[in-house]
């Protein structure tokens, strides 16, 4: 056949569908029932998890939530950032993936950055500002309560492990006991430099947290392409995830996990490979250093390394800026492995030894998808669908594939987290730093609008049914 003819009957007739773009979602009838029938499972498992739950509650009181699987009590309201929810809402679903494919790339992330603030906040501001901001680091078991025994930094850093347990004289309270030191000491840090108390507490929480976002954009952008990272972006703005963002120190903590593989991504892929390996390394320490748990980023971080072009460059910088705040902590005198084997003895001493497992490794799952929201869920079935072809796509660089291992990986963290028995309940929380790696699988779904708004829609309902405990 003449190529001339062939390419003009092209253009009149459309490519071939092996002639589509890599980053092209498919558009068939089938894959759009498969996609609503995975959507339909993730919601019937919540059910599930609410209703099995409620009556373990009834009879036997050994949740230890409000309304579960949620940490949360139900209570249907309305405040100030309702209105202002409900418009960006409207604002992202209508002109978010408009805007993300057309704006300059540094024009998108912080644009993305400032919605997800407007989001944020929106929701949090449902329930007010003390309820839903100033108040919500100042309760009981949250940092600010100790800030007056950090007088003496080095001091009780030597002195932190001595306090984990809670028989030990004067135990610290559930949430500094459960983290090593560096998540209180930021706190401790911001007062004094005068931005002491809960409101400055958590606007630094949103504020941070907001930007974990932008950094999975870039690492997506470099890893598996940048129209994949387009198409990704109104999804990691709008997510429901923001519900416990706005405000937990966990948002905080989901923000410099993310600029960690941010940073390896740039590294790994030449993008000035010393300083942004050191500054990876550097906020790989610092996240183990925020949460225990945190440490299965390293899963990420492999996949990010694996799909890096020049991953053997820039390791000497990773591992020097690795070094850096574990050897500080430790001169400082805590001992990160001696904390943590004291808080798996406090964690069983108290509510985490009478959570029941058999409930928990399943309903975390429940809390994952009120996290993720169900496009998420339709996501994860397409990239799930991609897995058989995924060791020949890596070894073409076919932008797809490298984002479904980068996605998996995330995937593949929160189950380790999930199975290991050490995050029973309130995983709407813990695992907010996973979770904003699962949200962009959100990439391969046709028709953004439709799954946007179920996403709006979810977590307008969850902050105006549910009064949450973060």
């Amino acid at each position: 056949m003449n190529p001339d003819l062939l390419v003009d009957r092209e253009r009149r007739h459309g490519a071939r569908p092996a002639d589509r773009p890599h980053d092209a979602p498919d558009d068939r009838p089938r894959d759009h029932v498969r996609d609503l029938s995975a959507a339909l499972a993730a919601a019937l498992l919540v059910l599930a998890a609410v209703l099995v739950g409620t009556a373990i509650q009834d009879r036997h009181h050994s949740l230890f939530v409000g309304w579960p699987p949620v940490f949360a009590q139900w209570e249907p309201h309305v405040g100030p950032g309702t209105p202002a929810a409900l418009s960006v809402a409207v604002a992202v679903v209508a002109y978010g993936p408009a805007l993300a494919a057309q704006l300059p790339w540094r024009a998108l992330l912080f644009t993305a950055w400032g919605t997800a603030m407007a989001w944020t906040f929106s929701l949090a501001l449902v329930d007010g500002w003390q309820r839903g901001i100033a108040g919500r680091l100042t309760t009981t078991n949250e940092y600010l309560t100790v800030i007056g025994r950090f007088h003496d930094i080095p001091a009780t850093l030597h002195d932190f492990t001595h306090h984990i347990l809670s028989h030990s004289p004067a135990p610290w309270p559930a949430h500094i006991a459960g983290h090593p030191p560096a998540a209180t000491v930021t706190f401790v840090l911001l007062d004094r430099i005068g931005l002491g108390g809960g409101a400055w507490a958590g606007v630094w929480c949103i504020t941070v947290g907001a930007t974990a976002g932008a950094a999975v954009l870039v690492a997506v952008r470099v890893l598996a392409g940048e129209q994949l990272a387009r198409r990704a972006a109104p999804f990691l703005v709008l997510a429901p995830a923001a519900v416990w963002v706005g405000t937990s120190a966990d948002g905080y903590f989901a923000a410099v996990a993310a600029w960690s593989v941010a940073f390896l991504a740039l590294a790994v892929t030449g993008h000035r490979p010393r300083s942004t390996g050191f500054v990876a390394g550097l906020l790989f320490g610092l996240t183990a250093y925020l949460s225990y748990g945190l440490t299965l980023f390293a899963v990420i971080a492999g996949a990010a390394l694996l799909l890096g072009r020049r991953r053997l460059r820039p390791l000497p910088y990773i591992v020097a800026g690795l070094a850096v705040v574990p050897v500080v902590f430790t001169l400082l005198g805590f001992n990160w492995w001696e904390a943590y084997r004291l808080l798996i003895t406090r964690y069983y001493e108290g509510v985490g030894g009478i959570r029941p497992y058999g409930y928990w490794v399943w309903a975390n799952l429940a809390c994952t998808v009120l996290l993720v929201g169900p496009a998420t869920v339709a996501g994860l079935r397409r990239a799930g669908a991609q897995l058989p072809q995924l060791r020949g796509g890596l070894r073409a660089a076919v932008p797809q594939p490298r984002l479904v291992l980068l996605v998996f990986a995330a995937l593949l963290a929160l189950l380790v987290a999930d199975l290991s028995g050490m995050s029973k309940a309130e995983t709407e929380r813990i695992w907010l730093p996973f979770a904003m790696w699962l949200l962009p699988a959100c990439a391969f779904l046709p028709r953004p609008r439709a799954w946007l708004t179920a996403q709006a829609a979810l977590a307008l309902l969850l902050n105006h049914l549910l009064l949450t405990g973060w």
